[in-house]
């Protein structure tokens, strides 16, 4: 079964738009085009598409995305720089992923702290803990030490 651009991009969660703009920076080369030029999705443009959709997301660039597919394109020889691509967007996740836990840390002591000081119906219940955060010169770093 073919499907029309918007189809695609309908069962994609995506716009047509951002399908040509895919196929315009050639990440799209295997997509048939029928006898009047228009584009035919076929069931196997899908993993594709979900794989161009999940490399984007981890943060890389639509230029990396396009020498994937381009390597992919060329066949075997290219084995080793694909795996080579994927270890490196593996380690850039697993930093970036390391950074978000920090954030998402802060923010639970946060509601920590709130819940707290709403079941108290006051702040003051954390003076304490404010004045040694405040004296002491690593600021974020005292305040999991106090509450981790």
């Amino acid at each position: 079964m073919n499907y029309s651009i918007s189809e695609a991009a309908k069962r994609m969660n995506t716009t047509p738009y951002t399908l040509r703009y895919y196929e315009k920076e050639g990440l799209l080369p295997f997509i048939d085009r029928n006898a009047n030029g228009i584009r035919e999705f076929k069931e196997s443009d899908f993993e594709w598409l979900a794989l161009i959709e999940c490399l984007k997301g981890t943060g890389m660039p639509i230029k990396e995305i396009g020498e994937f597919i381009s390597w992919c394109m060329e066949g075997d020889s290219t084995l080793q720089k694909r795996l080579d691509m994927f270890l490196k967007q593996k380690d850039e996740l697993e930093k970036k992923m390391a950074e978000l836990q920090k954030y998402l840390d802060k923010i639970d002591y946060k509601i920590w702290y709130y819940t707290t000081a709403v079941e108290a119906g006051t702040e003051s219940i954390h003076k304490k803990n404010c004045a040694q955060i405040e004296n002491n010169s690593t600021g974020t770093l005292a305040i999991e030490e106090i509450h981790a």
